[in-house]
C-alpha cells in the first residue's frame, strides 16, 4: 500500500484544517401558510478522507443540507465553507450524485464521462485515458459504447458515480444514491462506493434513510432531527474500515453493530414523538 494512501487513513479523524465547515447554518422557506425553518443550528465539519453518512426522519433536511453544500441553494443564515471560502454556486470542486442520475440518453457511456472534462475544455488527448480508467474502477470496461437507455439501474449509477469523479471534486455529494435499487445491486453498490472511498480517500457526504447503510459506509454518522432539522448525534464507526482492512463480511451481526444500530434506530424513532 503507498505512502500516499496509508497518509489519509492516519489523519483520518484529526480536528485540523477541516475541508468544509458549517456554523450555525439556518435555512428557511416560504409557503402559502407562511415562513418554515428547514434546517437550524447546523454546525459541524468535514475533513478530508471522511466519509460522512446522514440519517434521519423524512422531511428533515438530508437533502436540503446536502444541496446547500452542493451550491444550489443559500443558507439563511450562518455560513458554508470550502477549504475556508464560503460556497456561492455549483462548480467542478463538488461532485454530485443523485438517486436518479440525470445522465445523457443519447450519448454512449464513454461520452457521459467524458462531458465534464469536454466542457472544462481539457485537452481530448489527457482526458480519454482518465475516461477509460474510470470505466475500468466502475466496472464498466466492456460498456463504453452502450447508451444509457440500454443499462440497468445500476449500471447507470456507475456512470454516474464515473462521471462525477473523472473531474476530481474536493468532495463527493450523494443524495441516496441506492435507494431506488434492488437489494442485491445495493449491496454491489455500497462495495462499489466503498472500495472507491478507501482506495482513494475520497470526501464523501451521503444521504441515506437506512441505518444499516450508513453503518457499513460511514467512517462518521450524523443524525438529523425532525423538521426543522437539527444535528442530534454526531458519531463516529469504523464498520467500513474493518470490512476493507480485515475482511469482515458479516460485520454486521457483531455486537457492537448491533447496538450502535439500535441507538440510531432508537434515535430515529424518538424524533417522531417530537
Amino acid at each position: 500500500m503507498s505512502e500516499t494512501k496509508n497518509t489519509w487513513k492516519d489523519k483520518l479523524y484529526e480536528t485540523d484544517n477541516p475541508l468544509i465547515e458549517v456554523e450555525e447554518l439556518d435555512l428557511d422557506y416560504q409557503t402559502a401558510k407562511g415562513c418554515v425553518n428547514a434546517l437550524s443550528h447546523i454546525n459541524f465539519s468535514i475533513h478530508r478522507g471522511e466519509f460522512i453518512t446522514v440519517l434521519g426522519p423524512s422531511g428533515c433536511g438530508k437533502s436540503t443540507l446536502l444541496k446547500i453544500l452542493a451550491g444550489f441553494i443559500k443558507p439563511t443564515k450562518g455560513s458554508a465553507k470550502l477549504e475556508g471560502k464560503q460556497i456561492k454556486g455549483t462548480d467542478w470542486s463538488r461532485g454530485v450524485v443523485f438517486q436518479n442520475p440525470p445522465l445523457y440518453e443519447w450519448f454512449s457511456v464513454r461520452q457521459n464521462i467524458a462531458f465534464g472534462p469536454k466542457m472544462r475544455k481539457i485537452a481530448k488527448e489527457e482526458y480519454e485515458p482518465k475516461v477509460e480508467e474510470y470505466l475500468q474502477k466502475v466496472g464498466l470496461t466492456e460498456f463504453g459504447e452502450k447508451k444509457i437507455y440500454e443499462l440497468s439501474g445500476g449500471m447507470k449509477q456507475r456512470v454516474s458515480i464515473a462521471r462525477a469523479l473523472i473531474n476530481k471534486p474536493e468532495i463527493l455529494l450523494m443524495d441516496e444514491p441506492f435507494g431506488a435499487l434492488d437489494a442485491f445491486t445495493r449491496e454491489n453498490m455500497q462495495e462499489l462506493i466503498r472500495k472507491i472511498w478507501w482506495q482513494s480517500g475520497k470526501t464523501i457526504f451521503f444521504i441515506t434513510h437506512d441505518v444499516e447503510e450508513a453503518l457499513l459506509l460511514g467512517s462518521r454518522v450524523l443524525v438529523l432531527s425532525r423538521h426543522p432539522g437539527e444535528i442530534v448525534d454526531d458519531i463516529q464507526v469504523n464498520f467500513s474500515r474493518k470490512i476493507v482492512e480485515e475482511g469482515i463480511s458479516d460485520i454486521q451481526f457483531s455486537e457492537k453493530f448491533y447496538h450502535t444500530r439500535e441507538r440510531l434506530l432508537k434515535l430515529i424513532h424518538a424524533q417522531y414523538d417530537r
